[in-house]
């Protein structure tokens, strides 16, 4: 990868190859699908005004550690505080991180990104230019956000954790997702100091 760089009016560049490209856009694909799959059912509302304004979330807290961590309680103390708040928002949560995880898939593949593993065999070397209006920025400064506390979240990872992963054999399957991890999180801190 080629870290990004600043565009005008807000908006950042940068150059993956397919490998990065593909794991990048799994992993977004990843996210959406656990946040859409993690969907309570919808409880209805007697209120006619939240039946009009499509208020029919689930007051219930997610069971899933990952969906606990990307869609946290807004308030710790109160419980039925925080339940009536994730009834009235948690839809549109879930909305806008499947919405942006979908932009980062969008821009890789407007980016030359492969579809499938036949093309990307067949096109390893072609870079993918990814180029980002402000908008854009957004959606994979908060995408990145995610997969990244999924990571963490199924992993384990804590601050200052490092003798943990140093520890590990240089062939367990989970160093090699901490550097994942790792990388997605300079990826992030290029696009950050890029706009900065």
């Amino acid at each position: 990868m080629k870290r990004f760089r600043s565009r005008r009016r807000g908006g950042a560049y940068a150059q993956f190859d397919q490998h990065e490209a593909r794991l990048i856009a799994n992993m977004a694909a990843q996210v959406a699908e656990l946040v859409r799959d993690g969907s309570p059912t919808s409880v209805g509302s007697a209120d006619p005004l939240e039946a009009l304004v499509g208020i029919d979330g689930s007051a219930e807290a997610p069971e899933d550690p990952v969906l606990k961590r990307l869609l946290p309680d807004a308030y710790r103390d109160a419980e039925d505080d925080a339940a009536e708040f994730r009834r009235f928002t948690e839809h549109g949560l879930r909305e806008g991180k499947v919405r942006n995880a979908q932009a980062v898939i969008a821009s890789l593949t407007a980016g030359g990104m492969a579809e499938d593993d036949l093309a990307a065999v067949s096109a390893p070397d072609v870079e993918i230019d990814v180029d980002l209006d402000a908008e854009g920025v957004q959606s994979w400064l908060r995408c990145l956000t995610d997969i990244r506390l999924s990571l963490a979240t199924r992993l384990g990872i804590t601050e200052d954790d490092q003798e943990r992963w140093d520890a590990l054999a240089d062939d367990d399957p989970a160093v090699m997702m901490h550097d994942i991890y790792d990388w997605l999180g300079f990826v992030q801190e290029t696009l950050v100091l890029a706009v900065s």
